[in-house]
């Protein structure tokens, strides 16, 4: 199959040889209803590879359920949040269903889910077909557990939405919760011991922080399972949104560089540990910012994209104007990025569930537990319109004081290195851009279960290559970013209770070639996608891995914004490992259709 494509790869761009005009094209589609025509008949369903989450006896809480038409420039929909009586807490876990159909033709929509105006979900829509398509995403929400018993809070869905003579489709989506109440443990461990018993500090039911041992067949490996905020214990007591009003959602959009949103906010003063769980996503000219060449090639070149300011990009977070943590995001891809027959019916990594980034602000404490209202803010290093950003602050109480004591003691936080390379002639040439930064930052807490002093170090680097060749019409981006982290909490006593080693990369090589149709008024695009996430989570007794690469190749043939024709294969493999379970997943697919689907459980010897 690919050999054949490849050969069809090679008689295209062969056969034409007129040039055509760089940034002719938005890298952003929709599939033409006459494309649809010849591909399905009936509903088709779309999805993510990802882990298969747990089922089992459970109980089911129908949260929404609305249809989303033309809601463009229009405020988000809410409705008051109704606690699950019939489904009494604690659960073990909590799991939210998120389903969507859509009939016709439309653009990916990028959509948000507030509680409260905490974020629970982002996530981007599928591009529907003539005959209908439908997914479903699963996330695990325990980590929000404290929110789900509240009655006084509502819940808040945007996707915003044309609906038109040309843009017919409407999305129809319900969210339900699956709370489970089975034998599995919340927290998971983060003591020292590695024998059978563990030791783990967790907050119990009755408001005090305590240390309990638990059986290590009683834990499995949950990390994968349950969105980790560093470390898989109990849930916090109290989360705050750092958002806007949401009157437009709760995002915050950021339009320039100098953009720094915020809000003020008082935390209680028996507050042990924060952490503040960063959302993010990116559009409109920076929706492909790894791609981006800088204005010196734009103005030389006279061109009218607006898709600028080069390829670094870097979301940070700030205390009362002070840098507490960044993060470079992981490049997802919408449904209608690049080539949108590659995300058909397997959406590009991260498409369905963006990931969140999680920043350990427990060192911070001392900066903040005074009583007092301080401002949090969020911006965009380079960042133009737009990006969508707001974050929850996830705080952990002690119930047994009234007032916890911290202090920093060490904070090492120089300035982000970055060098910059530029050649090019006209509209051929190279482009590249290096960062580095390497941070350490340590604070003490005393609360009523002593003195413990949490200790961070972490690092990045990131390397971002772009190539124009024949007049600009040939585009190579390659972008490597590797990031770890590494976290120890120490006893009054000298004792390492807490360890978590934490290693990231998110390699993406992107090619489009421009070429011009037989027909006019259109053009053809070459294309081929390779990107990856891979990560190791590893501790004082736990380990676990996951490798999560695809790669794309095929053409299309475009009028405007709409995808007329074109081939397209996407293979992707997906492989789990932990020290008590194995998961790997091989699947493809072809001009919409899956030719291959293999998995499997059993760990390769």
């Amino acid at each position: 199959m690919n050999t054949v494509l490849s050969l069809s790869f090679f008689l295209l761009v062969s056969f034409f040889t007129e040039p055509v005009s760089p940034f002719s094209h938005q890298d952003h589609y929709t599939k033409s209803s006459y494309l649809s025509l010849h591909r399905h008949h009936g509903p088709q369903e779309y999805s993510e590879v990802t882990y298969p989450l747990p089922s089992g006896p459970s109980c089911s809480h129908l949260i929404l359920r609305h249809s989303f038409a033309h809601t463009i420039d229009s405020p988000p929909f809410s409705t008051p949040y109704i606690p699950p009586s019939h489904c009494p807490s604690p659960w073990s876990r909590v799991l939210l269903h998120f389903h969507a159909d859509c009939k016709g033709e439309q653009y990916d929509r990028i959509a948000g889910l507030w509680l409260g105006g905490v974020e629970l979900l982002r996530t981007s829509t599928a591009e529907p077909t003539k005959d209908g398509i439908f997914w479903n995403v699963w996330k695990d929400v325990t980590k929000y557990s404290s929110l789900f018993t509240r009655s006084d809070l509502d819940l808040t869905m945007m996707l915003e939405n044309v609906i038109n003579h040309e843009f017919t489709g409407i999305y129809h989506v319900t969210i339900t919760l699956s709370l489970f109440k089975s034998h599995a443990v919340v927290g998971a461990p983060i003591g020292v011991s590695c024998d059978r018993r563990l030791r783990i500090l967790r907050d119990e039911s009755d408001g005090g922080i305590s240390e309990v041992t638990v059986e290590r067949d009683d834990l499995g490996d949950t990390n994968v399972l349950r969105g980790s905020l560093d470390l898989d214990e109990s849930p916090a007591d109290l989360i705050i949104p750092i958002s806007d009003d949401g009157d437009r959602g709760f995002w915050f959009r950021v339009e320039r560089e100098s953009d720094l949103h915020s809000r003020r906010i008082r935390i209680p003063t028996n507050t042990h540990r924060a952490v503040l769980e960063l959302y993010v996503s990116f559009h409109g000219n920076d929706e492909f910012w790894y791609s981006n060449p800088p204005n010196s090639y734009i103005k030389t070149n006279g061109l009218s994209t607006r898709r600028g300011n080069g390829a670094y990009r870097e979301v940070y977070v700030t205390i009362d104007g002070e840098v507490v943590g960044s993060e470079i995001p992981f490049p997802v891809i919408f449904t209608g990025g690049i080539n949108p027959l590659f995300w058909e019916p397997i959406v590009a990594i991260g498409a369905f569930s963006l990931p969140s980034y999680d920043i350990d602000l427990t060192p911070y404490l001392g900066k903040i537990l005074d009583g007092k209202t301080h401002r949090f803010g969020i911006g965009v290093t380079r960042g133009i319109s737009f990006w969508l950003v707001n974050a929850n602050l996830h705080l952990w109480l002690d119930h047994h004081s009234e007032v916890v004591h911290a202090e920093r003691i060490l904070n090492k936080s120089p300035e982000v290195t970055i060098e910059r390379q530029e050649e090019f002639t006209g509209l051929d040439g190279s482009f590249d851009v290096d960062s580095e930064r390497e941070t350490k930052v340590a604070g003490w807490v005393r609360s009523s279960a002593g003195n413990f002093t949490t200790i961070i170090w972490q690092e990045y680097k990131s390397k971002n290559y772009i190539k124009f060749q024949h007049n600009g019409t040939y585009k190579l981006v390659k972008q490597k970013i590797k990031a770890k982290k590494k976290m120890k909490v120490i006893n009054s006593r000298g004792q390492v209770v807490v360890l978590l080693k934490v290693k990231r990369k998110y390699p993406l090589r992107v090619i489009t070639w421009t070429k011009p149709s037989l027909h006019k008024h259109r053009y053809l695009l070459v294309t081929n996608v390779t990107h990856a996430l891979k990560e190791e989570h590893s501790g004082a007794c736990f380990s676990n891995s996951v490798s999560n690469k695809q790669d794309s190749n095929g053409w299309m043939e475009v009028k405007g914004h709409s995808v007329l024709s074109g081939e397209a294969v996407t293979s992707q493999n997906y492989t789990y490992n932990d020290r008590f379970n194995c998961y790997s997943r091989n699947v493809a697919a072809a001009n919409g259709w899956i030719i291959e689907d293999k998995s499997t459980f059993q760990c390769e010897e």
